[in-house]
């Protein structure tokens, strides 16, 4: 599991393209001068979407993998292979967790390319590289305590359990910037950057407008749904209403047969459906919490197993639950549907308005 949970979603309201995926050493082309490709993930989510642009006399690739051995396998094996010949003319990576911008750095590298990101992601990736100081993982501790997690499950999370977020190779040491509402060419199109918080800070997306043609990286996947979460370096952040916005403002932005090319599962169709299940799914996970507080205060680490009661979760998938139940608890107590209990041993508990 990549930072996902669970949100399945009808099929007949979606419209796939192709009923399976790319194989481990293939590519396929899901529009004119569009190539998709697929790597292995080490997760429960095992894998990740990578996109080829036509771009002129070489290809944008949109993400690159996870930073591991595997992931350079696989990479030397398709450009001995399908991707023998092949140029790559830049390298643009839509948010800094790892099995998106891994491999940054080797395939910038390899080809000599310029590199391209958002500033906040660019500057978070780094952050993630350098993120377990003595410090921090003081603050990551006290963050966890706050919300009543057992002493074990809170070494498990500052251990093993966000040890993937380091998952890179060295980020390339220059980037150039993109930014929301910049148009970018890439080839014979123009895509308009469009940036979403929630699932990421300043996560960037693609979208041509004379093709509709939308590169959604996580913020709308067709079968899952992206992990949103709060963490320990902003407690008090609301990330679920960043990422509620953000879907409000692809709602509105995007036609609805627009081709969707998201960053995990399959490409397709229906996209204004797919915004509102996710804009439900996450209202469905709001009334379980307030329902669960109504009888006595109950605190983040008691909710947990209310909301993810259909999981076994291990300490990699944890860290992903609890981070996103806290998400819940911030957006309902900005919402004012949620209230803070008096204070109990320093934990915080939660009850409805």
């Amino acid at each position: 599991m990549n930072k996902k949970t669970d949100a399945t979603t009808p099929h007949d309201e979606l419209h796939y393209l192709h009923d399976g995926h790319p194989g481990p050493d293939q590519t396929v082309e899901i529009a004119p001068g569009v190539l998709w490709l697929r790597l292995k993930l080490p997760f429960r989510l095992n894998h990740v979407n990578i996109y080829l642009l036509a771009d002129g006399d070489g290809w944008a690739m949109v993400d690159t993998g996870f930073g591991n051995d595997a992931t350079i396998e696989a990479w030397e094996r398709l450009f001995d292979g399908a991707l023998a010949g092949f140029a790559i003319s830049r390298v643009i990576v839509t948010h800094a967790h790892p099995d998106h911008v891994g491999m940054a750095g080797w395939i910038v590298q390899r080809f000599g390319c310029p590199f391209y990101m958002s500033q906040i992601e660019y500057l978070q990736g780094v952050y993630h590289q350098n993120r377990r100081t003595d410090e921090r993982l003081v603050n990551n501790r006290a963050f966890f305590r706050r919300h009543g997690i057992d002493e074990k499950v809170i070494e498990q999370l500052v251990g093993r359990g966000q040890d993937y977020l380091k998952k890179t190779v060295p980020l390339p040491a220059a980037y150039r910037r993109l930014s929301k509402g910049q148009e970018i060419r890439i080839g014979e199109r123009s895509f308009r950057i469009i940036t979403g918080a929630g699932h990421s800070p300043d996560q960037v997306m693609l979208y041509c407008a004379t093709e509709k043609l939308f590169l959604s990286a996580d913020q709308v996947l067709s079968k899952i749904s992206p992990n949103v979460s709060v963490w320990a370096h902003e407690p008090d952040e609301d990330a679920l209403g960043s990422y509620l916005g953000s879907l409000a403002e692809l709602d509105a932005l995007l036609p609805d047969d627009a081709l969707v090319l998201p960053g995990h599962g399959l490409p397709f169709h229906g996209v204004k459906a797919r915004i509102k299940q996710l804009a439900d799914h996450h209202q469905e996970r709001c009334e379980m919490i307030a329902d669960a507080c109504r009888d006595r205060p109950m605190s983040s680490a008691e909710l947990v197993p209310v909301v993810f009661h259909k999981h076994v979760l291990d300490a990699h998938q944890t860290g992903f639950a609890v981070g996103e139940l806290i998400a819940h608890v911030n957006y309902m107590l900005a919402q004012n549907r949620l209230q803070l209990a008096p204070d109990t041993d320093g934990v915080l508990q939660f009850t409805p308005t």
